[in-house]
């Protein structure tokens, strides 16, 4: 088990003045950010990168996000305690992570084998308890629908219709949507039944959504 020193802490709130000054103001959001300790998915080795607002390398061709990237998706989920969320692509279990902070309703996904599997013994040597899956995500987790929030951490040529089905109503989409070189991040929410409205926010550039509704038949 590691630990979490007074350092670590430090580093933490260092972090998050960073976030704060980047524009991320929902206190739940900096809060969760500040309580989940990052460098538990990183080796010793690389410790100061685990704070720096940058992505990092987690094997399998795929990253752990900037912590700014992940602050900036869930605030726009604006989570309630009650709500159900699903995550398309658990990765290094870090966005999962900062969403069990806010919400102990969490469905996660991950398409690649290996990272599901390093994932899943994290969430068991850290007592978190996510409903994690491995399969294709871009076509979401319908046997559990509907979500009251769904986040995609992975950009994706276009809005999964499948994904958009698993809301519920009121409930709100939040994926980046683009190329491969750059994706725009985007809310879609179900205002109504089958009714949606669509916002659009700054650029990101993530790894690609692998699947059916994402890039596999493109790669």
């Amino acid at each position: 088990m590691e630990t979490d020193s007074y350092r670590h802490k430090g580093m933490r709130r260092a972090l998050i003045k960073i976030l704060q000054e980047k524009g991320i103001r929902d206190p739940r959001v900096l809060a969760a950010i500040e309580a989940v300790p990052r460098h538990y998915f990183f080796e010793k080795a690389f410790l100061e990168q685990a704070y720096q607002d940058k992505a990092f390398p987690i094997g399998e061709g795929q990253t752990i996000s900037q912590p700014y990237t992940v602050a900036f998706q869930t605030e726009l989920l604006n989570l309630k305690p009650t709500d159900k969320v699903l995550e398309i692509g658990t990765g290094s279990g870090y966005q999962c992570s900062v969403l069990l902070q806010l919400t102990p309703h969490v469905y996660t996904i991950e398409y690649n084998r290996a990272l599901y599997e390093k994932a899943l013994l994290f969430f068991k040597k850290y007592g978190l308890k996510p409903h994690m899956f491995h399969g294709d995500g871009s076509e979401g987790l319908p046997t559990y629908a509907p979500y009251d929030k769904i986040i995609v951490t992975a950009g994706a040529p276009g809005v999964p219709k499948s994904l958009v089905r698993q809301l519920s109503v009121g409930g709100s989409l939040v994926i980046p949507v683009g190329n491969e070189k750059s994706q725009k991040m985007m809310r879609i929410t179900q205002v109504e039944q089958n009714e949606f409205t669509k916002e659009a926010f700054s650029n990101f550039k993530f790894v690609p959504l692998l699947g059916k509704s994402g890039w596999e038949r493109e790669m």
